[in-house]
């Protein structure tokens, strides 16, 4: 996916002006930045929720614009429907795209590895927050998109459990297999996390910097001595926020 000269301005306020990056087939990127940079709206840009002013966004080399398929979207929030039980929540893609049956014997397939067995015929109310958070995710995840969009998806959460979801999503990248663009304000879920991490300055915002996370065993005593890593990403979000 690349986007290139991507102007947007919100309430007479230019919020990115010839923004530009790309992420490679299977990489896990974050996107980090201070508050109003304008971090999720590029989120709802790439997905065509809203449109931009300039530039141009592609996936293998094709324009898209408008509504794709390409994204399947998770914001911050579950929006799990409180009267439908867990397994018609994460086929809510099916329901709409008509292929109901076919979505229902693939999310049953996935709920063991979500996380979520025993839980197909249960309500929202009766899952914590964690496994609320999963049943989002996979139904994200049955989407027939390559590029998912995470909007600080554990954001919400305490920090224990936050921690756990980052275990989890750890666990899973293999099995998910797509290209990830993940939003979020914690530098040691970006740093856990990520293979790539673009940080944005103050509206109107670019990218001011890339930081390349090595290859390595992820795992929280990699991440515990990454002292001047995230020292180094601390200093470029406040420098952008002059």
């Amino acid at each position: 996916m690349e986007v290139s000269g991507l102007s947007f301005s919100y309430d007479n306020k230019k919020l990115f002006e010839n923004l530009d990056f790309s992420i490679k087939e299977g990489e896990f990127v974050s996107l980090l930045g201070p508050s109003g940079c304008g971090k999720s709206t590029i989120l709802k840009l790439l997905t065509g929720v809203i449109q931009a002013e300039t530039g141009r966004i592609t996936v293998d080399g094709q324009p898209v614009t408008g509504l794709s398929e390409h994204f399947a979207y998770m914001p911050q929030n579950d929006l799990l429907f409180p009267w439908k039980t867990i397994l018609d929540n994460v086929c809510l893609y099916g329901q709409i795209h008509g292929s109901m049956e076919e979505m229902r014997r693939e999310a049953s397939k996935n709920f063991p590895a979500f996380g979520l067995e025993g839980y197909e015929t249960k309500y929202p109310s009766s899952l914590s927050g964690g496994m609320r958070q999963r049943a989002a995710f996979l139904r994200t995840a049955l989407c027939k998109a390559n590029i998912l969009l995470l909007d600080e998806p554990f954001g919400a959460l305490d920090v224990i459990t936050r921690g756990d979801m980052q275990d989890w999503l750890i666990s899973m990248r293999a099995r998910l297999n797509r290209t990830v663009l993940l939003v979020t304000h914690d530098m040691d879920e970006a740093l856990y996390l990520s293979d790539r991490i673009l940080i944005l300055n103050q509206a109107p915002a670019h990218i001011t910097c890339e930081i390349e996370i090595p290859d390595r065993v992820r795992n929280r005593d990699w991440l515990y001595n990454q002292g001047a890593l995230r020292q180094k990403i601390h200093s470029e979000i406040m420098t952008g926020r002059v």
